[in-house]
């Protein structure tokens, strides 16, 4: 798998799990936080889900088995970057 593919994928299945994480978190926020932010629930909690998700899955990524790295992550094995000005 290409370089390009890998970062592709461990950028976008991460976040289609931080989306699935956000959408349970929102079914059971009670309405007065939700009415609280004037009705940005969702739009704050997408991103902040986003964020914490990404963050745990990258310092838990050492000791995940290759599996759930490839289920959470969409890969066991970080892309290779060239060094900078190489093409």
């Amino acid at each position: 798998m290409s370089d390009q593919v890998t970062s592709w994928l461990r950028t976008v299945v991460p976040g289609l799990w931080s989306a699935l994480v956000a959408w349970l978190v929102s079914l059971g926020i009670p309405d007065a936080v939700t009415d609280m932010l004037n009705g940005l629930g969702s739009q704050v909690i997408v991103p902040v889900v986003l964020a914490a998700v990404y963050a745990l899955l990258r310092k838990l990524e050492p000791s995940m088995p290759r599996w759930l790295t490839v289920v959470l992550l969409g890969s066991n094995r970080p892309p290779q970057y060239a060094p900078a000005g190489q093409p």
